[in-house]
């Protein structure tokens, strides 16, 4: 099976590094071809130009395009900053989900153009579970990304997955999630 990792974080000593590192060992050993687009590394530009607006595509768009069309399965690995994606992932999207390509409207009605692709969103967050659930956070973070983003363009999310508390978190847990991580990619 072909995976795509989109990841988002400027740090390789990072939990999210980790986070990733662990995904492409896994899917690897199991045999899977696998791409990671590291938006910091290959230096994306996230801001929408004015000739994107009105469908004029860069070469650098294309290219992304083309990675999720070969993609079966596409992980996105961030953090959550300001209860959003970095905007460096949420440019991502905005340039390379354009309209015609992920979405398009047919009189009036809204279509998923990447149907048939699944998704794993896997998340870190410097608050707890309870600290988002007291303010609904929780289920606005899934509602913009896993509803307004992901399944609008016709994704089918197999997960997504907030690691809470990472700033405090310990070497323990940490190790437990990376193994909920590889057992994940065992699955895939």
């Amino acid at each position: 099976m072909n995976h795509l990792i989109v990841y988002a974080h400027p740090s390789e000593g990072s939990f999210n590094h980790a986070i990733l590192e662990t995904a492409v060992t896994g899917l690897q050993k199991k045999g899977h071809d696998v791409v990671v687009r590291d938006l910091y590394a290959i230096g994306f530009q996230p801001v929408v130009s004015s000739s994107e607006i009105i469908g004029g595509l860069g070469e650098d768009i294309v290219q992304e395009q083309e990675h999720l069309k070969w993609a079966d399965v596409i992980t996105f690995i961030y953090p959550i900053w300001w209860t959003g994606m970095p905007a460096i992932m949420k440019g991502y999207i905005d340039r390379v989900f354009s309209y015609g390509f992920a979405y398009k409207y047919v009189n009036g009605v809204q279509m998923g153009l990447l149907k048939g692709k699944k998704a794993v969103i896997l998340n870190t967050q410097g608050k707890s579970h309870a600290d988002y659930a007291k303010s609904g956070m929780d289920q606005a973070l899934r509602l913009t990304s896993d509803k307004g983003i992901f399944e609008y363009c016709g994704f089918e999310i197999l997960y997504h997955i907030f690691f809470e508390s990472v700033p405090e978190s310990d070497e323990a847990t940490r190790k437990q999630w990376l193994e909920q991580i590889a057992d994940m990619a065992s699955k895939a």
